[in-house]
């Protein structure tokens, strides 16, 4: 069974400032002759390597709720110039629109089990709701 991380993606207002970045980082390192992958570095490296890369995906929360995730390719741990242990996160650059879940700030990363996860947008039918619609349902225990 594979498992996934949560994380906090600060200061994207939605889904598309995400795609956005992205494709800014995919062109950045296309041009600088660098290896097309999106590299999330972050400070812990997690403990269960080996069920993270069993399917498991990066789910970003946005705005107060989980919307969209990512798949895990690599977890690469590494030492900055400061001495300082820290790991890159390699992600498939393509976003996965998930459910609406709501979640509480935190700081890091956090596990979260499949069975804790909310599916993606599609599975229910549901892919042509626009996404203020379905956070509002969401919210009122309707989907």
């Amino acid at each position: 069974m594979s498992l996934n991380l949560l994380k906090l993606c600060v200061g994207a207002e939605s889904v598309e400032d995400l795609e956005g970045w992205i494709g800014e980082r995919m062109a950045a390192r296309r041009a600088a002759g660098e290896p097309i992958e999106q590299i999330h570095t972050t400070r812990m490296v997690p403990k269960r390597v080996g069920e993270l890369l069993e399917g498991g995906s990066l789910f970003w929360v946005i705005k107060g709720g989980i919307q969209c995730r990512q798949r895990l390719l690599d977890i690469r741990p590494f030492t900055d110039a400061e001495g300082i242990g820290r790991c890159h996160l390699v992600l498939e650059p393509v976003i996965a629109r998930t459910d609406w879940q709501p979640r509480r700030p935190f700081q890091g990363w956090r596990y979260l089990t499949l069975a804790d996860a909310p599916a993606d947008i599609g599975a229910g039918g549901d892919e042509a709701m626009p996404a203020p619609l379905r956070r509002e349902l969401a919210e009122l225990g309707l989907l």
